[in-house]
């Protein structure tokens, strides 16, 4: 099964967030590349929750995708940062999903850690000038970043 990581700005969307409300919408991608991976995402997948823009950026916990994708609503909203002119009810370009939450880490894997780590050379997380708010991550990178992180009961 494939995982991910999504990005999210602690002040909009946290780890402990999700973790309060149980899920959520996943909502905001503004990239083609990145919208194209969550439209290709499937229910049940798992992905990294990564904590940007913030004092701390790093890998707080996990979470898991929920159902289909569907259109998001925020590009039709004009008091929405996400709004886009461009979009409407017919032809809305962008795409959002739900997401709940699984596992918040005991501490942020921070982006220097996971930049130190040879493991995830290739992710393009840790390569320079990538800033995709959402990315495949290989079965070898998920297990490297689940060695980084404190131990857990069962994953």
């Amino acid at each position: 099964m494939p995982h991910w990581l999504m990005k999210s700005e602690p002040a909009e969307l946290s780890i402990h967030d999700l973790q309060r409300l149980g899920r959520a919408r996943w909502d905001g991608v503004r990239n083609y590349q990145a919208r194209n991976f969550v439209r290709s995402m499937q229910a049940g997948e798992l992905f990294f929750f990564y904590h940007s823009s913030c004092p701390e950026p790093g890998i707080a916990g996990i979470a898991r995708i929920l159902g289909e994708a569907y259109p998001d609503p925020t590009a039709l909203d004009p008091h929405s940062h996400y709004f886009d002119a461009r979009a409407s009810a017919a032809n809305n370009p962008w795409s959002a999903r739900d997401v709940e939450f699984v596992e918040a880490f005991p501490a942020v894997i921070r982006l220097a850690s996971l930049k130190a780590c040879p493991a995830l050379s290739e992710l393009p997380l840790v390569q320079k000038g990538t800033r995709l708010s959402v990315m495949p991550v290989s079965a070898a990178q998920w297990q490297a970043v689940l060695a980084l992180a404190a131990p857990a009961p069962q994953r």
